[in-house]
């Protein structure tokens, strides 16, 4: 018995690391390829290849297994994965609040401090976890991957929400250091920083946004909302914007007639909202999300798509064998990003630790305390160990690459971001092993 029990135990362990060196093979072999000293891959090869992860195959894992798994009674039991991913962001960006007090970062980056431990990756890097499990063993049943993957689609379209909205306004610059470039100080240094077109632009960028520069607009790298709601911070009301006048051109319409009628307060929010790039939430993986609600839930046109019988069950094989492209795809874009190595950073060592520290070890064991307090509220499905899986991991895995994106977007801490990325997924390696064994444990010593 203690033989069995041990051997138990040491597969268990090979069960948790197996899928985590799988995925470590594949960006091993992308940063060798994309290697500034090897060169065998050119950088506009990897470009394309995250296009092709974001327009293509991305769209195509979630659009095939959560369509297929997705109905109106699934819809109703799965709603603690979106709140989940809010409950997650809110710990961390407490967590965040704790490391900026602790470790002190300069002014300038205590909003990023905050973001980068609290917003994690709830996309493309846990659906390469969650096909790496599936593809090593059977422990989450024969439709482990089908569940699995529609499980973190679920959440996708919630991360999609909070990252352009919240996340967007967070990055802008703040507005003593905006002052500071207007004064010319570094204003030539931010606009030499990411030629347009130029394939000298981090594969960090574009990793998970490509396209990103014809998504600039007048005010994306300017403190428009600190502009906007100054009063009294050290800035005349006169240099405030005038939201009318950004709006029309300097030029009253009717519009500003109804503007005037509404309280300040207002007035600002309003202008606001309206600045706030919600078209970008259409991405081809949220656009997919919403066929496959569409789709998946009324049985009419389910009965059309999925299933062997299924008049256009053709076009779902097709789409399918575009799905396995997607997680060799994605760990090859993260070699070929973590090949650029890190960019200098003025955040400072601590911080950067502690970003690290809060983010990847702190994180993952509220999360362990929320699951678990869920589970025992009976809020979960009971049985379905993938679902409590993807719950954990929704806490473990590093900040989203997309937010590198959004600081070059912005014009704010792009260096800061890329490096703290760089690191987060370097140690992310070691944390996402360590955890995964833990969550294996947890999860099948109640089986």
């Amino acid at each position: 018995m203690e033989f069995l029990y041990a051997r138990t135990r040491g597969e268990d362990i090979l069960s948790a690391v197996l899928p985590l060196a799988k995925l470590l093979t594949l960006t091993v072999i992308g940063l060798v390829f994309a290697h500034p000293k090897t060169q065998i891959i050119p950088r506009a090869t990897f470009k394309l290849l995250s296009k092709l992860v974001f327009f293509m195959f991305m769209p195509c894992t979630i659009f095939v297994h959560l369509g297929k798994s997705i109905t109106v009674k699934n819809f109703t039991l799965w709603w603690f994965i979106p709140v989940n991913v809010v409950v997650s962001t809110v710990i961390g960006c407490v967590l965040g609040y704790l490391v900026a007090r602790i470790c002190r970062p300069p002014p300038e980056f205590v909003r990023l401090t905050i973001i980068m431990t609290g917003f994690g990756n709830t996309g493309n890097l846990p659906q390469a976890i969650v096909g790496s499990v599936c593809h090593s063993d059977n422990f989450y049943g024969p439709d482990c991957y089908r569940t699995g993957a529609a499980y973190v689609s679920f959440a996708q379209w919630v991360s999609a929400l909070l990252v352009y909205t919240l996340v967007y306004h967070m990055m802008e610059p703040p507005l003593e250091y905006y002052e500071v470039v207007e004064e010319g100080v570094e204003n030539h240094e931010i606009e030499e920083q990411l030629p347009i077109n130029d394939l000298s632009r981090p594969l960090l960028v574009e990793a998970e946004w490509p396209g990103i520069e014809e998504k600039e607009t007048e005010h994306c790298k300017t403190p428009f909302i600190a502009r906007i709601f100054t009063g009294d911070s050290g800035i005349s009301q006169s240099s405030i914007p005038d939201p009318d006048s950004l709006e029309e051109g300097g030029t009253r319409s009717p519009k500003s007639i109804r503007c005037l009628a509404e309280p300040l307060m207002v007035r600002r929010i309003r202008f606001v909202a309206e600045k706030t790039p919600i078209q970008h939430i259409l991405q081809p993986a949220t656009i997919a999300t919403l066929l496959a609600f569409i789709v998946g839930m009324v049985p009419a046109l389910k009965n059309l798509v999925y299933g062997d019988e299924a008049p256009l069950a053709f076009v779902l094989d097709s789409l399918a064998i575009l799905d396995e492209a997607m997680v060799p795809s994605v760990m090859l874009v993260l070699g070929g990003m973590l090949s650029e190595g890190p960019d200098e950073s003025k955040l400072g060592i601590r911080t950067t630790v502690g970003i690290i520290i809060g983010r990847l070890l702190l994180l993952p064991l509220v999360g362990i305390g929320v699951v678990c307090f869920a589970d025992r509220m009976h809020i979960l499905i009971p049985g379905d160990q993938m679902y409590r899986f993807v719950l954990l991991l929704q806490y473990t895995t590093p900040s989203a690459i997309l937010f590198g994106a959004i600081a070059s977007l912005r014009g704010y801490a792009v260096s800061e971001a890329s490096a703290l990325l760089f690191w987060q997924h370097v140690f992310a390696l070691f944390s996402i092993s360590m955890y995964m064994i833990i969550y294996f444990k947890l999860l099948f010593s109640y089986v």
